[in-house]
């Protein structure tokens, strides 16, 4: 039986807003909030670093989760754009010295660009496995890039990434750092949910689901898969250039197919089609090889052992657990029947 996505969502009952689920919801909301903006007082030095790595993986695991989840697009360019994010920051603030605040904005529409070029295949009806394959081939030609760059990149060696100020605010410190990138996270995901809330969300959903049904609906697919494309990117690569913040170098190997399969493993686990899976799916793989570094080998092995029983038993993620499963609350995203 198909599922009315209209009569499902958060805080309707019936088709009509229930007072408790807003107000149930809102203060859930302040609690995070709360507990976001306290968490730093209880962490160590290297327990923050961890930290901020999480907060910026999934800003990128979310603009990831946008071409792949929502629109259905099998492309992954993810670890292309986040490197693209990661090196426009470097450059602007190791080489140009130039403020973060611009170093920022240059990841941003260096991600959409990048999010134009890849949206180019998809507009010419290459879809599925050969999407992927030209998405995979120009992730390696960036990386092949980054290595033979001479100045811009400098090389195998990567960039260096100085401490720089924020409006004023230092941040040389993980402490700092975290309130920046929980702040700008949030207002990437804000953006991302407003957007997927409104016409434009409900317009990629249909070409998912039916490019020829969404043309018949009067939806400019060309539009929508372009702009899908560069958002994804755009926020994948604020992501990545929050990342050479936190590191505080740039190199090649950062974007190699390692990285793409693990971004590829969060989004799976956490939830594909769903913001608050990916952030979910982001924490828990994240936090795996800092768990298991005095075991060497083992990340890997839990990690693929995770997405095994994820995929089998909670085949919509981690985050089908927060309404149970078979959730009505997630089939708004998924094809098969519930």
């Amino acid at each position: 039986m198909k599922v009315d996505a209209t009569q499902h969502r958060e805080g309707q009952v019936d088709g009509r807003k229930s007072s408790f689920g807003g107000s149930h919801r809102r203060a859930w909301t302040f609690i995070g909030l709360f507990a976001l903006l306290a968490l730093p007082l209880f962490l160590g030095e290297y327990t923050q670093y961890v930290v901020n790595r999480i907060v910026v993986t999934a800003i990128a695991i979310v603009g990831f989760n946008i071409a792949l989840g929502y629109l259905g697009q099998l492309a992954f360019a993810n670890v292309a754009f986040f490197g693209i994010g990661a090196y426009a920051t470097a450059i602007v603030l190791g080489i140009l010295h130039l403020p973060l605040e611009l170093a920022l904005v240059a990841s941003a529409l260096a991600g959409a660009i990048g999010g134009l070029i890849v949206s180019l295949p998809a507009l010419r009806g290459i879809r599925g496995l050969y999407l992927a394959i030209i998405t995979l081939a120009f992730g390696e030609l960036l990386r092949w890039a980054y290595i033979y760059g001479g100045p811009v990149t400098q090389g195998a060696n990567g960039i260096d990434v100085p401490g720089s100020t924020f409006l004023g605010f230092e941040m040389t410190t993980a402490f700092n750092q975290y309130y920046l990138f929980v702040g700008i996270g949030a207002l990437m995901i804000w953006l991302t949910l407003v957007l997927l809330r409104s016409k434009f969300g409900r317009a990629i959903v249909a070409i998912r689901d039916s490019a020829v049904a969404a043309t018949s609906l009067g939806i400019s697919v060309p539009r929508y898969v372009i702009f899908t494309f560069c958002w994804s990117g755009c926020v994948t690569a604020v992501g990545g250039g929050l990342s050479a913040i936190t590191v505080g170098r740039v190199i090649p190997d950062m974007f190699d197919m390692g990285a793409l399969i693990n971004q590829f493993a969060m989004v799976m686990v956490g939830g594909l089609g769903s913001i608050g899976g990916s952030v979910l799916g982001a924490i828990v793989l994240g936090i795996v090889p800092d768990l298991l570094s005095a075991y060497p080998g083992t990340a890997e092995v839990v990690t693929s052992t995770v997405m095994i029983l994820v995929l089998l038993f909670l085949p919509r993620g981690l985050i089908s657990l927060w309404g149970g499963r078979g959730s009505k609350r997630y089939a708004y995203f998924y094809k098969e029947p519930v």
